[in-house]
């Protein structure tokens, strides 16, 4: 028997059973459809360009472009970190540098030792899955693993001597070293520019909860639904706006010590965190003026003075807390406990363990066919297959699609290109500096759109070790490119996430912790204000783990069912909690629970 309730009065409807979500999920049109560009997306465009223009005409001028292969590995490290702040992203380069050298040397030293090409693919597909794992264990964000797959998947395939590898590794570390001072340029300008941004996406976000919440924002064409609606801006603006502010405070405690417009910056957090917590009109209901968020969002974007804004209630403890929070994690122990998180990342039970026996098994099916059809660069059906493994199928099958449909447009711009570059060497490099800027102006838009730039990009790097012929080239892009996407997808079917599930759980469970402990410290009138404001952002952090748990679980397919009355619940009960605990007067005496409604 069903354990749904049946209200008395109505007639009982049975719903036909629906395809799992990630069945529904698999539709090209959601895939292809275009959206708005990143807030940021010229920063990324024109780091690689700075960053790839020196090195590539130094080159030029000495007349040894056949080795621009070797620089360009370090000069795409500067398309990572935009997002972080500089002390954060000097760090993140510089990791980014060496594992991009790692991953070379690797590759060279295996070219050099053997011409085998079953063990060439091995490796590659070895080295795909690695960076794929440690790209996500640490989180370094867009472009991820496909970029040093890319490199050291070329790599393999290069013929090779020992005696050459320390001169490739000085050009990679050299032009990643220059990478480096390119993407760290902009804080001479302005040193919180990417606070700033991060704040003005928290205040934006909870300018739409906010709006949602306003009945004056709402259509006056469903009057019966909008005093309920008034109470509730509804999970996804909550959801939205929580990871916002999440990310905003998690950008402030990485950025160094404190300034007078970080000062700021932490205010307007503490705004944004009352308005999308705000249970509605009372204390702090303020704060949740959508107009006057915008207004301030846009203002911290800008160039000028990050605006002040009047205290909101608590600002002075949510400061406090910040600066201990901030002294706990640049402490050994607070170091400690962030290499103790990545290894569980890393660990045996990790979620990501299935996602690199994907990458494995597709990277080398995809080698191995091509390489058996007799196709020259097997490494190009790698990439292809490790580029399309995301957190989940859905996501995978709508990067197969993208990929697909974006390489092969890609070779018809490559086909209408070639005799522009070459027309001379000079020509050859202000293309491919074009194409890398257009792959990071529209790829934001999506992502088959940015590669029918990085396509004709990757082709023409081969031009700098001599002509080859067109028509090969061409063929042996297309055959490489549907040949990896299929067997990509196929090891992605095959080789199950059946982990996704458990995280979900162990997301539950960290959540009602959390929310427990965030109670407890509310309520207790001794405690530090460290401690119950760490609470309340340790229980916003969990909520942003949990959506982000059971968005890539509802993406997967053959496994458990997920817990979806239970997690929405927590959700519910965890966005109460910070609502009742938000303008921080007195216990919190009627904090519903888990279950409530």
């Amino acid at each position: 028997m069903s354990d749904t309730p049946v209200r008395p009065g109505r007639p009982t409807v049975r719903k036909l059973p629906q395809l799992p979500s990630a069945v529904r999920g698999l539709a090209p049109a959601p895939a292809l459809r275009l959206s708005r560009p990143s807030d940021t997306w010229f920063k990324p465009a024109l780091s690689v360009v700075v960053a790839s223009a020196v090195p590539h005409l130094t080159l030029l001028a000495i007349g040894r472009l056949d080795l621009i292969v070797s620089t360009m590995a370090g000069s795409l490290c500067a398309l990572y970190g935009h997002g972080l702040p500089y002390a954060r992203r000097a760090r993140a380069v510089a990791g980014v540098v060496l594992g991009m050298a790692a991953g070379l040397a690797v590759s060279l030293v295996t070219a050099s030792l053997t011409g085998s090409t079953a063990v060439l693919i091995a490796v590659g597909a070895l080295l795909a899955a690695v960076q794929k794992v440690l790209c996500d264990a640490t989180r370094i964000g867009p472009p991820g693993h496909v970029i040093f797959t890319f490199v050291s998947s070329a790599a393999l395939f290069a013929p090779q001597r020992l005696g050459q590898i320390p001169g490739h590794l000085s050009l990679t570390l050299g032009a990643g070293a220059f990478a480096w001072l390119v993407a760290l340029a902009p804080a001479l300008v302005r040193r919180e520019g990417p606070e700033r941004r991060a704040v003005a996406r928290a205040l934006e976000a909870a300018a739409v909860c906010a709006a949602a919440r306003d009945p004056r924002d709402r259509s006056a064409a469903n009057p019966g639904r909008r005093n309920r609606d008034a109470a509730d801006p509804g999970p996804r603006h909550r959801n939205a706006a929580a990871a916002a502010v999440h990310a905003a405070w998690q950008c402030l405690l990485a950025s160094g010590r404190p300034t007078p417009v970080r000062r700021s910056l932490e205010r307007l957090v503490v705004h944004a965190e009352a308005a999308f917590v705000a249970p509605g009109p009372g204390p702090g209901a303020g704060a949740a003026d959508p107009e006057r968020l915008r207004a301030w969002a846009a203002l911290t974007r800008g160039r000028g003075p990050v605006p002040t804004p009047p205290p909101a209630p608590g600002t002075a403890d949510e400061l406090y807390g910040i600066d201990a929070e901030r002294a706990v994690l640049r402490a050994r122990e607070g170091r400690r406990a962030a290499r103790r998180a990545l290894l569980r990342r890393l660990g045996p039970g990790s979620p990501l363990l299935p996602v690199a026996v994907r990458t494995l098994i597709g990277c080398a099916l995809a080698g191995y066919l091509c390489a058996a059809l007799g196709v020259g660069r097997p490494y190009w059906a790698i990439v292809t297959a490790a580029s399309l493994y995301q957190a989940n199928l859905t996501l995978s099958w709508n990067r197969t699609l993208q990929r697909t449909l974006g390489n092969l447009l890609g070779v018809l711009v490559f086909a209408a290109v070639l005799p522009v570059s070459r027309i001379s060497p000079l020509a050859l490099v202000c293309c491919c500096l074009f194409f890398g800027f257009a792959a990071e102006a529209l790829i934001t838009r999506n992502y088959w759109l940015g590669s029918v730039a990085v396509t004709p990009m990757a082709l023409l790097v081969l031009e700098f070790g001599g002509a080859h012929p067109a028509g090969e080239l061409i063929g042996d892009r297309v055959v490489d490119t549907v040949l990896g996407a299929a067997t990509g997808f196929l090891a992605a079917t095959l080789v199950t996430n059946r982990r996704a599930t458990g995280r979900v759980e162990r997301a539950l469970d960290a959540t009602d912790r959390a929310r427990a402990a965030a109670e407890r410290t509310v309520a207790d009138p001794a405690a530090e204000p460290t401690e119950r404001d760490r609470a309340r952002r340790a229980l916003t952090a969990s909520l942003v783990e949990l959506r982000e748990a059971g968005d890539t679980a509802a993406g997967e397919w053959w496994q458990r069912a997920l817990p979806e009355q239970r997690l929405l619940a927590a959700e519910q009960a965890g966005h109460r909690t910070l609502a009742a605990t938000a303008p921080r007067r007195g216990p919190l005496a009627h904090a519903p629970s888990i279950g409530a409604e």
